[in-house]
């Protein structure tokens, strides 16, 4: 009887292990590709998180356009062809076009009032329609011409004096100077004559790319008891804290000055973000509040500086690198610009050339090399199951190399844009630097006409060289982490005077 009933048990216990072989084999096969990871931790040994984008790449060469990963206890894919995207970005797009509820992304969110990081609802919809009828209408790119022009200008000017004086010419710092000076006029309405409050706000956008690509426990193992106090014994919620504190307390103080104008100083300019958002509280076509225009606001200085500053510089840096492009850029600008002095956005529509080099400049280095999504319900991709609630990242850094879709893909080509109908406004998924679907970046026009005016200026108005000891070869192409791609070490160059 002893040995009928081990019989039975073993038969009972190999049947199990043969069944959880069987159902464990099949979920695989359900899953997109991807390298085995380990018990609790997932693939994050596998990942370099100071350069996220770079080792997704790396592994979409292993297992192809589709990977399937998983950090801690979150089910992730990685999608890295432009055939793929289409389906995620277009086809699938009501599926796959919601947000991760990630520590960073909701804080600054003010729990999911803004419209970049803020899941998809209903709520996401309203604030979404405010920001594309208010904040960036043609009417209101049109409107804040003056202040992109006036800046541009005085930037050009700081550069003269230092190419008159051989001193180098930091183009960082000009570019993210020229680019915040712009949109805070744009949205507080007036220029900040104080360099050290100006510096304040950049360093807390500095302090903010930071916080938010830190690697935070509770977004890895979410639900597990006690997951967040290992984030605040590692210091970091209360970095979080600090650098949201600073944010909210800058904007409360902008917000309170708009409320009682006579404290607004004699420098105000025309109708500023701020105003619009008040005015659209005050008429309650929205149900907004003091957070919601905070989080707009956010996401209009993180989008307006950082972005459009990265792709001047990763354009300059690229045509320093590859001389006959810059001349053939140069050529252009000055040719269609002749002895005029300057360029202004009218302009703008005839230089070809330099808009080719700013779409070749951002397939190869996108200000948003990663495309974050998640899916709202189960589906299917490429033939592989995806669960609800699955993370998504759309790698535009990859798709931008794809050897299927671009000759030479490694190579800075400018002339492959030429009399091709390729664009970045979220209809070629070849070329997704702004995303597309119902999640692309709403500013992207305005963001790009600021690009192509200081790129077109300092083309136009200055040569540019390289310090003795100093060879193009020795021009890093190093990129810091970050949700923007900005260059790890400032570019410094020599500037003499053209015009």
């Amino acid at each position: 009887m002893e040995h009928f009933l081990f019989f039975i048990s073993s038969l009972s216990l190999l049947s199990l292990i043969y069944l959880l072989s069987k159902i464990i084999k099949n979920e695989s096969r359900s899953n997109p590709p991807g390298p085995l990871g380990l018990p609790f931790i997932g693939n994050l040994h596998q990942i370099d998180q100071s350069s996220f984008h770079t080792s997704l790449w790396q592994l979409s060469k292993t297992y192809g356009p589709i990977i399937s990963l998983r950090f801690g206890f979150v089910p992730t894919i990685v999608v890295s062809s432009a055939t793929l995207a289409k389906e995620v970005l277009k086809t699938q797009d009501a599926i796959f076009c919601s947000r991760p509820p990630l520590i960073g992304n909701q804080k600054f969110s003010y729990d999911g009032l803004d419209v970049a990081f803020s899941p998809y609802n209903e709520k996401w919809r309203e604030m979404r329609k405010i920001f594309t009828t208010h904040l960036v209408s043609p009417y209101m790119i049109q409107s804040s011409r003056y202040i992109r022009e006036d800046e541009v200008s005085r930037a050009m000017d700081k550069i003269k004096t230092l190419a008159l004086s051989s001193k180098n010419v930091n183009l960082s710092k000009i570019a993210k100077s020229v680019t915040s000076t712009i949109m805070m006029r744009v949205s507080f309405g007036k220029r900040y004559q104080d360099e050290e409050e100006r510096k304040k706000v950049l360093q807390l956008l500095n302090k903010l790319q930071e916080t938010i690509m830190n690697l935070y426990v509770s977004d890895i193992w979410p639900g597990l008891p006690f997951v967040s106090l290992v984030d605040r014994f590692m210091g970091k919620m209360n970095m979080l804290e600090e650098c949201f504190q600073g944010f909210d307390m800058f904007y409360q103080q902008l917000i309170d000055e708009h409320l009682n104008p006579p404290n607004i100083k004699s420098h105000k300019e025309k109708e500023d973000i701020i105003d619009i958002l008040l005015r659209v509280m005050k008429d309650k076509l929205f149900s907004l509040t003091h957070k919601h225009i905070k989080a707009m606001l956010m996401n209009v200085l993180v989008a307006g500086i950082d972005i459009s500053a990265a792709i001047v510089i990763w354009s300059m840096t690229l045509l320093m690198k590859n001389p006959k492009v810059m001349k053939k850029a140069q050529e252009e600008v000055r040719i269609a610009i002749g002895n005029k002095g300057k360029v202004d956005e009218d302009d703008l529509s005839s230089l070809t050339y330099m808009k080719a080099v700013i779409k070749e400049t951002m397939r190869l280095y996108p200000p948003s090399p990663l495309l974050l999504r998640e899916t709202l319900k189960d589906t299917t991709l490429h033939g592989y199951k995806i669960k609800e609630k699955t993370v998504v990242h759309l790698n535009a850094f990859a798709i931008g190399r794809d050897l299927e879709v671009w000759a030479n893909p490694n190579d800075f080509l400018p002339e492959r844009f030429l009399g091709s109908d390729i664009d970045f406004k979220g209809n070629d998924f070849e070329l997704i630097p702004f995303g597309a679907g119902r999640r692309i970046c709403p500013g992207v026009l305005m963001g790009v006409v600021m690009v192509e005016l200081l790129l077109a200026n300092l083309l136009y108005l200055y040569d540019w060289g390289l310090s003795n000891d100093i060879r193009k070869e020795d021009i890093d192409l190093d990129a810091l982490p970050g949700i923007t791609m900005l260059k790890r070490n400032e570019l410094c160059l020599l500037a003499r005077v053209y015009f």
